[in-house]
């Protein structure tokens, strides 16, 4: 296996998934291009995942809540959390998955996501769903970027991977290209849970690339909660910046 592995090496030169750099080990992200990605860290909000100022002062070991989550704004998940910040710097690692066919840089990212994860998997979850596309865009690009994070993601954890109870019922227009209301109105009876017994009683994870206003998260929610959802927790690879 070592032999393969070197020579497969030898002839394709594992490169950083973002700048194309030759690296010494597969899968990865060179330490330029790391440096240059703004990761979530803590102090941030325990439900939505919003990443406070550094200077804030929070003892270790409580829990810090946002305005928005502390106020009238209501989240149909219990915790929400991020790998990076979408910005100049990281967008190309979302795009290159998303729209340029990079599936292989899928496994790698699934790793940040699996990292950015560990106060949901301390909560030990029974299931991870990707939110899913519509069957005709799933033509069109011929795979769901969500659910291929979910498939490594599954491995890494060991927790089942469910890609067929969660379905989105309509081709609704790209969230990217709205805003505010037309964003949630967008969304209203877009996903169905078809197989509900899957979801009844479980702690559900979902799964997708970027979080803007969490619009698709909360739609998703609602229809994961009328199936029976114990708790519905979600992780993507980026968040918008606020």
């Amino acid at each position: 296996m070592r032999f393969w592995r070197y020579f497969l090496n030898m002839i394709l030169p594992p490169r950083c998934i973002k700048c194309g750099q030759v690296l010494s080990e597969r899968n990865g992200i060179c330490a330029e291009c790391f440096g240059k990605i703004t990761f979530i860290s803590k102090p941030l909000c325990h439900c939505c995942g919003r990443p406070f100022a550094k200077s804030i002062d929070v003892k270790f070991g409580t829990v810090q809540y946002c305005g928005e989550c502390l106020g009238k704004k209501k989240r149909l998940f219990t915790m929400l959390r991020s790998a990076f910040i979408y910005n100049d710097e990281s967008k190309d690692l979302i795009l290159n998955l998303k729209f340029r066919d990079r599936t292989g840089t899928a496994e790698t990212l699934a790793n940040l996501l699996y990292a950015a994860g560990t106060d949901i998997w301390k909560e030990k979850p029974d299931l991870i769903i990707p939110v899913p596309i519509h069957r005709l865009r799933l033509l069109q690009r011929r795979y769901n970027q969500s659910a291929l994070l979910c498939k490594y993601l599954a491995q890494k954890t060991e927790i089942a991977a469910d890609y067929v109870s969660l379905v989105r019922k309509r081709n609704t227009v790209p969230q990217v290209q709205l805003s505010g209301a037309a964003r949630r109105n967008n969304l209203k009876q877009a996903f169905a849970v078809i197989h509900p017994l899957n979801i009844k009683g479980k702690k559900v994870v979902l799964i997708d690339d970027v979080s803007t206003t969490g619009s698709t998260l909360n739609e998703c929610a609602n229809v994961l909660h009328k199936a029976g959802a114990m708790a519905i927790y979600a992780l993507t690879l980026a968040r918008t910046e606020e």
